[in-house]
């Protein structure tokens, strides 16, 4: 079931609210064009900026949307126990398939306080966790040794989003445990395809807010056995990739949606809108990809 290509599904806004008849939209947008996966209120989503209230009805509409065509996995982590505890059990009310918890950030705990506080939610549901370790924005980068820990001793805790940016994370953690039924997504689109050499079974991707059929086409073929096929893909959409990262994520994306027409281009303080400079770069390699040509 989780598997292949799930999209860190962008939040739009219209003047400083949600705009829940987009986000309607990019649902279905996302599910007509091949994704396997939504992964609402992540880095992406621009959680960190949304309340509570918005939060929690962002995972509900994206939920009901989706009409069960596709997984969903809602962001629900925080740095208090407390509040990822809430989040969570209003996911499991709402219907999700699972939530993505990510490491805490700022506070920066300790070996010790990271197994206490995931362990402390597995504990209180039953809906499946996928665990997010991402040091460039926690500060902190979750012990292998943690995962193992977790993954050993709370049945609910099936696997991660692995976004420290290079390959030994997922090779000592899948040297330990079992692959078939520890679930790596990768948190980088660019190392998914080597990744997936590892291992790893699908991505939580960015580019796929605007390349979602090309991204699953990727993770299908390398199932597939196509690795000829995942390469060339691969190569394709490198240069977008790569672009989408110009400034921090999701700045260059929403930018990206909004030039091919799927958003406005509108996020929160203290994001800004990319500068002049760098949106040029970036609406230059879109303009110039053959994968977002028109007719392709």
């Amino acid at each position: 079931m989780f598997k292949g290509s799930y999209v860190a599904l962008a939040t739009p806004f219209k003047k400083g609210k949600v705009d829940f008849e987009r986000l309607k939209s990019l649902v279905d947008y996302q599910i007509d064009h091949g994704t396997d996966g939504l992964v609402p209120c992540g880095s992406t989503g621009e959680s960190a900026t949304l309340s509570y209230e918005e939060h929690k009805k962002v995972t509900e509409v994206v939920i009901k949307a989706a009409r069960g065509r596709v997984p969903v996995i809602a962001g629900a982590g925080s740095n208090s126990t407390e509040e990822t505890l809430d989040l969570v059990k209003h996911a499991a009310r709402a219907g999700v398939d699972a939530v993505l918890l990510v490491v805490p950030y700022y506070n920066k705990p300790p070996a010790e306080g990271l197994y206490r506080h995931f362990k402390t939610v597995a504990k209180a549901t039953k809906v499946p966790i996928f665990l997010y370790n991402i040091p460039g924005r926690s500060g902190i980068n979750m012990p292998v040794e943690t995962v193992v820990k977790l993954a050993q001793d709370c049945p609910t805790i099936i696997g991660i989003k692995e976004a420290s940016g290079g390959m030994d994370y997922t090779s000592q953690l899948l040297s330990t445990l079992d692959g078939s039924r520890f679930t790596v997504f990768s948190g980088d689109d660019s190392l998914t395809l080597p990744l997936f050499a590892l291992g790893a079974r699908g991505v939580i991707s960015v580019i796929g807010n605007i390349l979602p059929e090309v991204m699953s086409q990727l993770c299908a073929s390398w199932e597939q056995g196509n690795h000829r096929r995942a390469l060339d893909l691969h190569h394709k959409m490198f240069p977008v990739m790569r672009a989408l990262f110009l400034e921090t994520n999701p700045i260059p994306v929403k930018a990206a949606m909004a030039h091919l027409g799927l958003c406005r281009n509108e996020l929160r303080l203290p994001l800004v809108p990319m500068s002049q400079a760098a949106k040029k770069k970036l609406l230059a390699v879109l303009d110039e990809s053959p994968l977002l040509k028109k007719g392709k």
